[in-house]
């Protein structure tokens, strides 16, 4: 009995030795709407591989992409009550969310360029726009790009009068709402994941996307013409749960920082690169007609889109329409 008791008295003091085990790892789901083959797609698995690198195994990231967890429409209220803990949604969503700011990004050709964006998005203005986020329990960690949209029908696009009575898939935004209705479009908000079949149905007869959506969607072997317009802009905004990421451990907040930082400088520099790789695809699949609009016709379209720059300001407010014209022309002076 008393080699019994020393045995056990042995046992225990190694275990004490040896420390407690091993702390299971903080799992961090990322859910994203959009093909894994994508900017964004690509992008949320670069930030896992060095989220996990980084934190030496103690965050383990969960990538859930193509609505497999959540669509559109479902995932900031998942993020707000903590069911998912981080999203790149586009920044569309934060109108119906209450944050119209974010709404001047969807602006028609307030953002002629990816020079403009960048002094947007990497200066105290995008910082500021970050901020609206806090008081909905979300932080904001990083803009993502994935590229400047074009228009596609089963028709052509040409003209504004081109537009009449087209049936157009859009994100839930107003400035989106208003900029069709200006064209006299039909714009239906649907989900992303929605858009093949919905196109292929004829439920709607077009949509506005990035190249690299197009493709990665196959939106274009339903679609016969893809007017090549970059009227408008699509970004990200990483986010994650505020309390969530509060209450992590400070050093391991700065490694998952230092991760997003080196994600979203890969991404952004992939982003162009795949929209002009899914643009040479498409223009070799030879399904979709391209067509270039000549300057005059571009002018036409943007004098079209003007009354949705009045009706936006009600709600994003002039002052910030005003902010991001003069960086716009600050960048092309």
């Amino acid at each position: 009995m008393r080699t019994f008791a020393i045995a056990a008295s042995v046992a225990a003091l190694a275990l004490s030795l040896a420390g407690p085990a091993s702390a299971d790892p903080i799992i961090i789901k990322f859910s994203h709407v959009v093909a894994t083959d994508t900017p964004k797609g690509k992008a949320s698995e670069k930030f896992k591989e060095l989220a996990e690198k980084y934190t030496g195994g103690k965050v383990k990231i969960e990538v859930y992409p193509n609505s497999t967890l959540y669509k559109d429409k479902e995932e900031l209220e998942a993020l707000q009550l903590g069911s998912v803990q981080m999203l790149a949604p586009s920044n569309s969503k934060f109108g119906p969310l209450g944050i119209r700011e974010f709404e001047v990004f969807d602006l028609p050709y307030i953002l002629p360029d990816l020079k403009t964006l960048r002094k947007v998005t990497e200066g105290p203005l995008g910082a500021r726009l970050l901020k609206l986020l806090e008081p909905k329990g979300i932080t904001g960690l990083a803009y993502w790009d994935n590229g400047f949209k074009q228009m596609s029908a089963n028709k052509k696009l040409v003209a504004p009068n081109d537009y009449q009575g087209v049936k157009f898939r859009i994100q839930s935004s107003r400035v989106l709402q208003a900029q069709f209705k200006a064209l006299g479009s039909l714009p239906q908000v649907m989900a992303f994941s929605e858009v093949y079949q919905a196109l292929q149905t004829g439920v709607v007869d077009g949509q506005e996307n990035t190249w690299s959506n197009i493709y990665t969607q196959k939106m274009h072997e339903v679609q016969k013409y893809i007017t090549e317009t970059n009227h408008g802009y699509i970004g990200y905004v990483v986010i994650v749960n505020k309390k969530f990421w509060d209450d992590l451990p400070a050093d391991i907040r700065d490694q998952l920082s230092k991760a997003m930082k080196e994600a979203t400088d890969f991404n952004n520099a992939q982003s162009q690169k795949e929209n002009d790789d899914a643009l040479a695809e498409i223009k070799k699949s030879g399904k979709s007609e391209i067509i270039k609009l000549t300057p005059e016709q571009d002018e036409a379209m943007r004098k079209a889109m003007e009354p949705v720059y009045k009706d936006a300001a009600g709600r994003v407010g002039q002052p910030l329409i005003d902010e991001f014209l003069k960086e716009s022309k600050s960048t092309t002076n």
